[in-house]
């Protein structure tokens, strides 16, 4: 499905047969990766802060004391200034953040949506400063987009390009955005400074965008309160506190859970959990200007079938997150039983943004993917590919569409754990491997799933195991390092997550 750009003209295959000519589209593409997925670089101490190509540089950067000060926002880059950190590419290499877990590389859909233009230079690979407030970030992709743009126009492959179409119509653009990159898209088409952005884009494609936010952004903010949890978990809260792009990922819908009341997080509840007021209320003003915009041409790719936190308690300044969530009658009145008690739904989604904040229209397409890998699995790039070339995409592959995997985000080198298959009664077809994503740890091993005996090793939420459709395997795995779990059903869209060892004893705080 990977296709190389065809060259101009077309050359007959045989002869007496008519010439074929390429299904590559004449518009300008720009590629927007989601947060964490843009590599970092420090101008003040030259060098990489985030992206290295070295996991071991992983398992330091998140356990190490000072492993992540690099990252932190400086007094004047929350006041505006900014300029130490640079966004250089699209990240490279696999990596890993606690809640959000593992996040794969952007190369196999750059490589992608390459197939499918007319030339190289009608790709745009937009890095952005992720730790910044979307509506920044969102200006600067309006202002790129436009530029890239005016540029593919002036092209000589677009002209002919132009000629293979319906109307031969100009070039226009076409947004492929991944998680947070969505919102940026969304913001920079109608919040942004280019009035005329909107009317000369075709399309755009989100992969699990969390328009309404996720929970798992209150889990980070809270990480480390009331219990005790793994030591990247105390470091991602200190970094994240004070970081804008995280409070604009906070849940805008109605989700916690008061007993006989619903409703959305205020900038009080963020406080309480272990947010900043200010930061929160600017999230909050910032998804108002956006609230019931959708951007033009808009398809949604979603992630289904997998365990993921849709709403929360909040007690004494503790979140408790759970996987179902609330829905609204037309009028707004909240959907109750005959006792008056909220009715509860799990929708589920990709393990990170539940189904319907990925969707701001019915136009969707639902693939069984966790979040860091909706933008690698076959089957969504697929999808890229029908949507890149104006396709009609059929909708998810066939076999299990609902399959869910359940890994845990960090474990201990030698340590036993649990990995969950969720939507499957019998390990029958089914393949599960572990394998060391870093090339210099050798290690691979296959997982042996039987039925779940309900054993709770604490990485549950809101319910354990137990159920008749979960499987389950114990694993070890032998040293600190990044490692991907690979569910292979046959269907030809395995799920992955990834998964990172390391020492759980206390370290000392930064």
């Amino acid at each position: 499905m990977h296709q190389v750009p065809q060259p101009y003209p077309a050359t007959p295959l045989l002869q007496g047969l008519p010439r074929i000519s390429p299904d590559t589209t004449q518009d300008a593409v720009v590629v927007v990766p989601g947060i964490m997925g843009s590599e970092l670089y420090d101008t003040e101490r030259d060098r990489v802060v985030w992206g290295l190509a070295d996991t071991g540089w992983l398992v330091r950067a998140w356990t190490t004391p000072g492993g992540l000060r690099d990252l932190r926002l400086t007094p004047d880059e929350r006041e505006g200034r900014t300029g130490r950190i640079q966004a250089r590419r699209l990240l490279r290499t696999p990596a890993w953040c606690p809640v959000l877990r593992g996040l794969e590389p952007y190369t196999a859909l750059v490589r992608t949506v390459a197939g499918s233009v007319a030339a190289p230079e009608a790709v745009l690979e937009f890095a952005y400063d992720w730790r910044l407030p979307v509506a920044v970030n969102a200006r600067l992709l309006a202002e790129a987009a436009r530029r890239h743009l005016e540029q593919w126009r002036r092209h000589p492959a677009h002209t002919a390009a132009r000629r293979h179409r319906v109307d031969e119509r100009e070039g226009r653009l076409v947004f492929v955005a991944h998680s947070m990159g969505g919102l940026l898209t969304l913001a920079a088409l109608c919040d942004g400074p280019d009035g005329d952005l909107a009317r000369d884009t075709r399309g755009v494609l989100t992969l699990g965008t969390p328009f309404r936010g996720a929970v798992a952004a209150a889990v980070i903010l809270n990480s480390g309160r009331g219990a005790p949890v793994p030591l990247p978990h105390r470091r991602l809260r200190r970094l994240a506190s004070a970081m804008p792009g995280l409070y604009d990922l906070l849940p805008t819908f109605a989700c916690l859970d008061e007993g006989l009341n619903v409703r959305p997080l205020t900038p009080v509840d963020v406080a309480d959990l272990g947010g900043d007021k200010e930061l929160a209320q600017a999230a909050q003003e910032f998804h108002a200007r956006l609230d019931g915009r959708t951007p033009p041409g808009h398809r949604a790719v979603v992630g289904v079938g997998q365990r993921t936190m849709q709403s929360l308690t909040l007690r004494q300044g503790v979140v408790v997150p759970y996987e179902h969530s609330y829905r609204h009658h037309s009028n707004g009145e909240l959907l109750r039983d005959a006792d008056g008690v909220p009715r509860c739904f799990d929708v589920a989604g990709d393990g990170t943004v539940h189904r319907e904040s990925a969707s701001l229209t019915r136009v969707t397409v639902p693939f069984a993917l966790q979040h860091g890998a909706l933008a690698t699995g076959e089957a969504a790039l697929e999808a890229v590919t029908a949507f890149l070339q104006e396709d009609e995409h059929l909708g998810p592959a066939q076999g299990v569409p609902e399959l869910g995997l359940q890994v845990p985000d960090y474990v201990a080198p030698g340590a036993e754990w649990t990995l969950r298959v969720h939507g499957a009664d019998s390990p029958a077809g089914l393949e599960c491997v572990v394998e060391a994503v870093d090339g210099g740890t050798a290690f691979r091993t296959r997982a042996a799933l039987s039925a779940d005996d309900g054993a709770d090793d604490g990485d549950d939420v809101g319910g354990g195991g137990g159920d008749d459709d979960v499987l389950a395997a114990r694993v070890r795995v032998p040293a600190d390092g990044l490692y991907r779990v690979v569910l292979d059903s046959g269907d030809g869209a395995p799920l992955t997550q990834l998964v990172l060892a390391g020492p759980h004893e206390p370290a000392a705080e930064d």
